[in-house]
């Protein structure tokens, strides 16, 4: 054998051992840059649904604690036969006090009267947006529950897609 023949030879066994070590010991720029792609387009996918899953949780959270809220001025009228104040000598004007789901969810919403006290034989609690809550969620906006159970809402949605 030449030693042309020889060396296309070890030239052959040399690139062979040289292509193999090379795919076994780590990725591709192509591989690489497709795993990339994937993990965008699953990431472009989840956190539109993952921010639209917090507004609906926050939004269930403002509803419990008007419920909440609701039930305190229920309450309040069972033992003073009204919902403004109390039947004491000196009538104390009632507010609201502050329960703990408002302050769970104090980052999201406020609440108060709607028209800042209750009257003596109706009443209007309501959760106001704040924040991230107020930008995201305009298919809602201000939730508000009255003494009869009323439910309404400010946003461009439908009260069902709301409560």
């Amino acid at each position: 054998m030449s030693t042309q023949g020889m060396f296309a030879v070890m030239t052959r066994i040399g690139s062979h051992r040289t292509v193999s070590s090379r795919h076994g010991t780590g990725f591709t720029l192509i591989e690489l840059m497709v795993v990339v792609a994937v993990i965008a387009i699953l990431a472009a996918i989840a956190y539109p649904s993952y921010t639209n899953y917090i507004i609906k949780t926050n939004r269930k959270a403002a509803e419990g604690c008007l419920s909440q809220y609701s039930n305190y001025m229920e309450r309040y009228y069972t033992t003073n036969l009204r919902y403004d104040q109390d039947t004491a000598a000196t009538p104390v004007a009632n507010t609201l006090p502050t329960l703990d789901c408002a302050t769970q969810t104090n980052s999201s919403y406020s609440y108060s009267f709607a028209t800042g006290s209750p009257a003596q034989s109706t009443y209007v609690v309501q959760a106001v947006p704040q924040g991230r809550q107020l930008a995201k969620d305009t298919l809602c906006g201000t939730l508000t529950l009255n003494q009869t159970g009323t439910r309404t809402k400010s946003g461009s949605g439908a009260v069902a897609d709301c409560w």
